[in-house]
């Protein structure tokens, strides 16, 4: 409870999190809460086109941030483009926590000539700028939700492991350890069942503050246009639709999508560093 409460005392890490929860709820029920279905043809209007914000069209239909170059609601577009975000981070994250963890604990329980082989591969992976890797592998694999996911694992999986390798390599010289190894358990249940859990402070500090990564890498693809396809636009996809209009005035297609992408990466980005100072027991404020 002392955590926790220590978690909660600032006002801003409060605020954060009723952001991401404001966030998290509007993508899971985004059929529900929008007006309109961006991904039914059926539903656009080309007269409706380009209209600003809190306007009405002929149907008075109220477009609150107004409509993209396809009279497609970008309010809409926006709560399913912030869904496709969300799930590809939250997803990609997930498999790159299970992988990196993995091989961070083979890697530190195992020592010697495993240690070395697998810290050398991931001190090559992590020599590389992250969006570079991405932009190789989905140039290789083709664009979609699949290959993204992918390409956000490969880049994150070798931080994941250079973290719970250090943190286990110290749990490793602890007693309890020793007297695991002596009572004969097997070396998965040392690991998965000892050593695991004595390294979830900074790995959990790691996967919050990861999953911003994650958004910030698919917005990028996106955005370059190598990441989701155009029939599933994410956030990062509708910025870049609207870009070629901005000179013209039309502020708010790239505008409001970049205005929500910033804002829940800097949520998260507030949770992370907030759950580094209470966890860490080194950092005093």
């Amino acid at each position: 409870m002392g955590k926790l409460s220590a978690f909660t005392d600032s006002k801003l890490v409060l605020l954060a999190i009723g952001l991401l929860g404001i966030t998290i709820l509007a993508a899971l029920f985004a059929p529900w809460i929008a007006p309109q279905d961006p991904y039914d043809l059926a539903q656009l209007y080309i007269l409706d086109a380009r209209l600003p914000p809190l306007t009405r069209n002929a149907d008075g239909t109220l477009f609150l941030l107004g409509t993209d170059d396809q009279g497609r609601d970008v309010f809409s577009a926006v709560l399913y483009g912030l869904r496709i975000s969300l799930g590809v981070a939250f997803v990609a994250t997930a498999i790159a926590v299970v992988l990196g963890t993995s091989i961070g604990l083979l890697s530190a329980y195992a020592g010697g000539r495993t240690d070395a082989v697998l810290m050398r591969i991931v001190d090559m992976q992590l020599s590389f700028p992250a969006v570079l890797i991405a932009l190789m592998l989905v140039a290789l694999l083709g664009t979609g939700i699949e290959k993204v996911t992918i390409a956000i694992v490969a880049v994150q999986w070798a931080r994941y492991a250079r973290t719970v390798r250090g943190a286990a390599m110290v749990e490793r010289e602890r007693e309890y350890v020793e007297a695991a190894q002596c009572l004969a358990y097997s070396p998965s249940r040392v690991m998965f069942r000892h050593i695991l859990p004595n390294c979830m402070a900074p790995l959990s500090i790691l996967a919050t503050v990861e999953v911003a990564s994650a958004i910030s890498i698919e917005a990028t693809l996106s955005f370059l246009g190598v990441g989701l396809p155009i029939t599933q636009p994410s956030l990062g996809l509708l910025i870049a639709n609207g870009y070629p209009f901005m000179l013209s005035g039309n502020y708010w297609l790239s505008i409001y999508p970049g205005l929500v992408l910033i804002a829940v990466i800097i949520a998260i980005n507030i949770v992370g560093d907030r759950l580094r100072e209470v966890l860490n027991p080194r950092s005093e404020r």
